[in-house]
C-alpha cells in the first residue's frame, strides 16, 4: 500500500488538493448566501449585479428590458419589451464556475504568483463570457421561446464549461512547457 502511495503522490497530491480548495471555496461562498439577507442586495449581491448588468448589455444593444425581484424565490426577473424572458438565480452569477476552476488550477500550480495572477484573470474570464452568454440565452428565449430546452439545457452550458475547460488546458500546456524549459 506505501507503494501505491509513493508511486501515485502526485495524483493524490492533485486530488487533496482539490478538494480541499473546492470544499474550502465552496463552504466560504454558501456562508456568503446564508448571511446574505437579500435586504440590500436582492437576492444576493452577486445576482444582483450579474443581473444588472445583463439588462444594462440588453439596454445598450437596444432592448427595452428591466430587472424585477421574483416575488416567490429568490431570484431576479428578465424582461424585455413587457415579455418575462427568463429568471436569473443565483446558479447564473458564475461563481459556482470560477470555485470549481480555481480549485483546479491551484491543484495543479506550483508557484503562488503565477498561479493567482491566472486565476484572477480566468474568472474575471470566466465572469465576462458569462454574462454575454445571459444576454444571448435572453435574446434566444425572447426571439425564439420553443427553443428553451436546448439553449439553456444544452448550448449555453456547453459554452461557459467549455470555457472552463479550454483555460484549465492552457494551464496545465503552460505548466508543462514551464516544468520542461525547468529540467
Amino acid at each position: 500500500m506505501k507503494n501505491l502511495f509513493i508511486k501515485y503522490k502526485s495524483v493524490i497530491k492533485f486530488i487533496g488538493t482539490f478538494l480541499l480548495v473546492y470544499a474550502t471555496l465552496s463552504f466560504i461562498y454558501k456562508l456568503y448566501l446564508d448571511f446574505s439577507d437579500g435586504s440590500t442586495y436582492y437576492p444576493d449581491y452577486f445576482t444582483n449585479l450579474v443581473s444588472k448588468q445583463t439588462n444594462a448589455f440588453l439596454h445598450t444593444l437596444g432592448y427595452d428590458s428591466q430587472i424585477v425581484n421574483h416575488p416567490d424565490e429568490p431570484s431576479m426577473k428578465l424582461i424585455i419589451n413587457g415579455q418575462f424572458v427568463l429568471r436569473l438565480i443565483e446558479g447564473c452569477n458564475s461563481i459556482s464556475v470560477v470555485i470549481l476552476f480555481g480549485s483546479f488550477v491551484t491543484a495543479f500550480a506550483d508557484r503562488f504568483k503565477p498561479t493567482f495572477l491566472y486565476v484572477l484573470a480566468g474568472s474575471v474570464l470566466i465572469y465576462i463570457v458569462n454574462l454575454v452568454r445571459l444576454v444571448i440565452l435572453s435574446l434566444g428565449l425572447y426571439h425564439y421561446p420553443s427553443r428553451q430546452e436546448v439553449m439553456h439545457s444544452v448550448i449555453f452550458p456547453l459554452i461557459i464549461y467549455g470555457m472552463v475547460f479550454l483555460l484549465w488546458i492552457f494551464w496545465i500546456k503552460r505548466l508543462s512547457n514551464l516544468n520542461r524549459t525547468n529540467a
